[in-house]
């Protein structure tokens, strides 16, 4: 019986494992969007004003409180350019960005108090994201509106010297290399305190622990890290949204350890990965073991970043049952469509992974990369595994690359299948390492059929 009641028949089920998308469609009818109560509160009429951070910051926290506890509704805000602090979600409450408005977050970190959140895969006490919500139910962020996160102010903290940090200022390096150290060696999250004197840089919207989610239509802009972060949610969408940051991390969506996701019609220009699924970084992923898992993509573009579609690295807890679908990816500064990064210190298992319709114009690397040599690369002793990749009508224009596939000894990628793809103006041979039951199905690469790469 399946979780409705419903008695799969014999011939169903064949269906299905003979056709893994079959899941996909599940995923699709499974996302349902939030209904909020038809109520309007509107930061104007809470004490909103342009150009005032404190009477702006303080109109959001009341409206979207005296929204909550009516029962639920949708908060406006209008056109005009709204400065404010840390914008705290609840349940039942639909931000809604009406055309013209922009949200312009404050640079001043004393206005992002301090809340139980995950940092590159690991749970702390740090800086509150731009956008918060925690175990809340039925909420979302709408309209035709800009989230502008004014990234440029934060990103020096990244140590990086291209985005204006030198010797003397502020980085986030100590602290990040204390937080890892902190979970390695099992420190109760409650004790790991950082924020002030840290610098580590706040995300931009995330959700935690919440479930029914909604972000549609808005654009955000230039976060100080990831943009979009769903974390540990279940049943989220995110439709027609534009992610645009060229700074350091500033990933377009990166779903953490979520179980049924929908993203679709979405555009990202990125300083690092466009979605990045992940699921917790070494001993704290191990520790919650949350997969991400039953995600669907589809109809996005993908310009500028790192990776298209990428699965890792921070992905201890595993993946599986990812699809993607009718996308394109097209940058001189792209570097990969579809990406995995994983490593001894991660481990994890990532399978049934499938990709369908990916029309790649120009990547800079390779069409579709796993490296699990990224950052510690084999110092490790937990077993990262890739495994059950299906790979069926991608078209590549320029690639550089056809395949950079780069297991371990002893942790070898396993059964990937290419079938039915093209890869044109490919300049280097692919490298293969480590590598099990790589199959090619009428795959093309320079206009001539290949049985091996």
């Amino acid at each position: 019986m399946t979780a409705t009641g419903a008695l799969l028949t014999l011939p169903s089920l064949a269906r299905a494992a003979a056709d893994p998308w079959t899941k996909a469609e599940q995923i699709q009818r499974a996302a349902k969007p939030p209904v909020f109560p038809p109520r309007r509160f509107s930061i104007v009429e809470s004490g909103a004003m342009e150009g005032d951070v404190d009477a702006t910051s303080a109109a959001f926290a009341r409206a979207i409180d005296d929204c909550a506890k009516a029962g639920g509704g949708r908060v406006v805000v209008p056109a005009g350019t709204w400065p404010t602090g840390a914008i705290r979600l609840r349940s039942r409450v639909e931000l809604h960005l009406e055309k013209g408005a922009l949200v312009v977050f404050s640079t001043d970190p004393a206005r992002y108090p301090m809340v139980a959140t995950r940092w590159e895969g690991v749970e702390l006490m740090s800086y509150s994201p731009l956008v918060f919500a925690d175990g809340e139910r039925d909420v979302a962020i709408t309209g035709q509106g800009v989230l502008d996160g004014q990234g440029a102010a934060w990103w020096s903290w990244s140590s990086g010297q291209r985005f204006g940090w030198k010797p003397g200022l502020p980085s986030q390096r100590e602290a990040r290399a204390r937080l890892f150290k902190m979970a390695e060696d099992g420190v109760p999250v409650a004790q790991r305190v950082f924020g002030e004197g840290s610098y580590l840089r706040p995300m931009m919207v995330q959700f935690q622990n919440c479930t029914n989610v909604l972000v549609e239509g808005v654009t955000l802009k230039d976060s100080p890290c990831w943009t979009l972060h769903p974390v540990l949610c279940r049943n989220v969408i995110v439709s027609n949204i534009t992610a645009i940051g060229h700074g350091p991390n500033t990933d377009g969506c990166n779903p953490e350890s979520v179980d049924g996701m929908l993203i679709e019609g979405c555009t990202f220009d990125s300083g690092d990965d466009c979605i990045a699924i992940k699921s917790g970084r070494n001993a704290d992923g191990r520790r919650l073991a949350v997969p991400s898992r039953n995600i669907l993509i589809q109809d996005c573009v993908m310009k500028d970043g790192h990776g298209g579609v990428v699965i890792g690295s921070e992905i201890s807890g595993g993946a599986h049952d990812i699809f993607a679908r009718r996308c394109r990816m097209d940058s001189a500064d792209l570097w990969y469509a579809l990406r995995f990064k994983n490593n001894a210190m991660r481990g994890g298992v990532i399978e049934s992974i499938f990709f369908r319709d990916i029309e790649v114009g120009q990547v800079s690397r390779a069409a579709v990369i796993c490296d699990f040599n990224y950052e510690e690369g084999a110092k490790g002793g937990f077993k990262p595994v890739l495994r059950g990749v299906r790979i069926e009508r991608m078209h590549s224009r320029a690639a550089g690359q056809v395949l950079d596939l780069q297991g371990l000894p002893g942790a070898p990628v396993s059964d990937i299948l290419l079938r039915d793809c093209q890869f044109d103006d490919v300049t280097r041979p692919s490298v293969i390492a480590h590598t099990q039951g790589l199959s090619l199905e009428n795959v093309r690469v320079n206009g001539q059929p290949v049985s091996a790469l």
